[in-house]
């Protein structure tokens, strides 16, 4: 079914498929990151899911600086997503984007 998913019509992408991803990848993390993303994506913790969102985007922005980098960038969006739902579908596509260039350049 994931493989199916990826390869749908990037048109056909909603806000469901976002948050399905993020649970399929966080139920891929050792038991105690899995219990901090849980934590994190409870709705009463918006204010620290902001201020982090916020920090990750800052640092992947001054990613030149030495300890930060661009990693921070994609993971300051994705906590962000969870707020703002015009977020998720952009975050998807862009996922299948980045899953189909892998897959591409993987084949060769």
């Amino acid at each position: 079914m994931e493989q199916a998913r990826a390869t749908q019509d990037p048109a056909q992408v909603s806000a469901r498929d976002w948050d399905e991803r993020v649970d399929r990848a966080s139920r891929k993390l050792p038991e105690r990151a899995q219990r901090m993303v849980a934590w994190l994506r409870e709705p009463a913790r918006f204010p620290v899911r902001l201020l982090a969102a916020i920090l990750l985007i800052l640092g992947g922005i001054f990613s030149i600086l030495p300890v930060l980098g661009l990693w921070m960038l994609p993971l300051g969006l994705a906590l962000l997503a969870q707020d703002v739902p015009g977020l998720k579908v952009p975050m998807e596509r862009t996922a299948r984007w980045i899953e189909r260039q892998w897959r591409r350049w993987r084949g060769r």
